[in-house]
């Protein structure tokens, strides 16, 4: 009979699982057309990540999960679900001096929420907010990576 994992080791695999659960989910949500599979896979997977962050990640990690449910949620055209992820993750964006591409991602994702719910002023204004900080991204592939995201937010109309 086999070993029993340690604690270490438990922890590794859910970091892992953790990880892969959100780096799927965050490639089918950059898809501009997914069947109705690929929506329930996204977010089963948004949905496992934030399960395998909650028992070893941190705040940081909790609020990235929820940030990617409310995506999901949102682009799945689901307002409550997406609203009620976007108020578990923004405060955390909002009161720590996160990294441009996290700011520019927070607010994509709240821009798109925002749509969800027809909310058409808070949409513009985080959608723009989006854009600023995205200006302020460095790297070549972060900033690839959130104009990835970008692209599946609605543009506000004029």
């Amino acid at each position: 009979m086999a070993d029993k994992p340690t604690p270490e080791e438990v922890a590794l695999w859910q970091r892992r699982l953790a990880s892969q659960a959100n780096n799927r989910a965050w490639t089918l949500a950059e898809k501009l057309q997914r069947p109705p599979e690929e929506d329930e896979e996204m977010l089963q997977a948004a949905h496992a990540a934030m399960y395998f962050w909650k028992i070893v990640g941190n705040p940081s990690n909790h609020a990235h999960a929820a940030l990617l449910l409310a995506h999901a949620y949102a682009l799945l055209e689901l307002p409550e679900p997406a609203a009620y992820y976007l108020a578990k993750s923004l405060p955390y964006f909002e009161q720590h001096e996160g990294a441009p591409w996290e700011i520019a991602f927070s607010h994509a994702v709240a821009a798109n929420v925002a749509f969800a719910q027809g909310d058409h002023a808070v949409h513009a204004r985080h959608y723009a907010q989006a854009q600023a900080a995205a200006e302020q991204i460095a790297d070549p592939e972060t900033h690839e990576m959130f104009a990835s995201t970008l692209r599946v937010v609605p543009t506000p109309g004029p």
